[in-house]
């Protein structure tokens, strides 16, 4: 069983750091606890499963399986260590508190880019709660489980998920639209995966090439897949207000608005909005939450 261990020279917070990464609960991929995560992925070698722990500035890893000493070799930049958030000098007063307050806070580089895309398209527009639950019902059927006995799975290949047919996907409550982009992009898997060497301008432009992949989309997974410190999520239902509310005091915005209050921080606007998310600041809410459906009766 391979292990890693490091002593840290700045405060590292793996659970904000990791969050992204984090589909809930129901992730089957990742535990995330405060100071300790669990994670499933695959590597060029094979599966992994690696755990990792933050005590004080001591850093220690251990992982299992054929993908071992890669997910090792990849959990520097996994956590973040590689990112530099001294690249970021804040004017907003607000910003300069979240950001001395959230001084742990790195941007991840998991280096996998089909990795990030399949749960980003599953989370196109509609509501977490949906996307959670299916995101779970995929890899928990067309899945595997994870090496090292930690109750984890790893999500499906890209070779499978391409030669599965529709009507596969649509029990799980992933409609055709969605299902068809999955299949596509899992198809073009070793193209995608070129994106990881590129500057995450041309990666994002990349993504966008692929049907049904937007600006929302692509920024999701270049900020998790690149560590994009400029990613902005547009077409996002909460950023823009969360956002305005944060920087304006103004309850509601559209992305316009959003990427105006944005524009004085380009290169890190990626950096603002997950230092925001991170804040525990909300915009005030008003009217009714979006609806569940049931997508797999339709």
């Amino acid at each position: 069983m391979p292990s890693f261990e490091l002593d840290l020279d700045a405060p590292l917070d793996l659970s904000l750091t990791l969050r992204p990464l984090w589909r809930g609960p129901l992730d089957p991929t990742m535990r995330l606890g405060r100071d300790v995560a669990i994670r499933a992925a695959r590597t060029v070698h094979g599966p992994a499963t690696v755990a990792v722990r933050v005590t004080g500035r001591r850093l220690t890893a251990e992982a299992w399986g054929p993908g071992a000493d890669a997910a090792l070799a990849a959990l520097p930049a996994l956590v973040g260590l590689d990112d530099d958030p001294g690249a970021f000098q804040p004017s907003h007063p607000l910003l300069k508190e979240v950001a001395r307050r959230c001084t742990g806070l790195r941007l991840v580089k998991t280096g996998a880019v089909l990795e990030a895309l399949v749960p980003a398209i599953i989370e196109q527009k509609v509501t977490g709660s949906e996307a959670a639950h299916a995101f779970r019902a995929l890899v928990r059927t067309f899945g595997e489980p994870a090496p090292g006995g930690q109750g984890l799975w790893v999500q499906p290949a890209p070779e499978l998920l391409a030669a599965l047919p529709y009507h596969r996907f649509h029990p799980l409550g992933v409609e055709r639209r969605r299902a068809d982009t999955i299949r596509f992009a899992a198809s073009r898997a070793g193209r995608l995966e070129e994106i990881v060497g590129m500057p995450a301008d041309e990666g994002r432009t990349r993504l966008q090439a692929l049907p049904g992949v937007g600006a929302w989309t692509a920024a999701e997974v270049t900020l998790r897949a690149l560590g994009d410190p400029d990613a902005v999520s547009v077409g996002d239902y909460h950023l823009p207000n969360l956002v305005a509310w944060a920087l304006a005091g103004e309850p509601r915005a559209d992305d316009a608005r959003m990427l105006e209050l944005l524009e004085p921080y380009r290169g890190q606007r990626g950096r603002v909005i997950r230092l925001l998310e991170s804040s525990g600041i909300r915009a005030p809410r008003y009217g009714p939450r979006l609806e569940t459906r049931a997508i797999a009766t339709i």
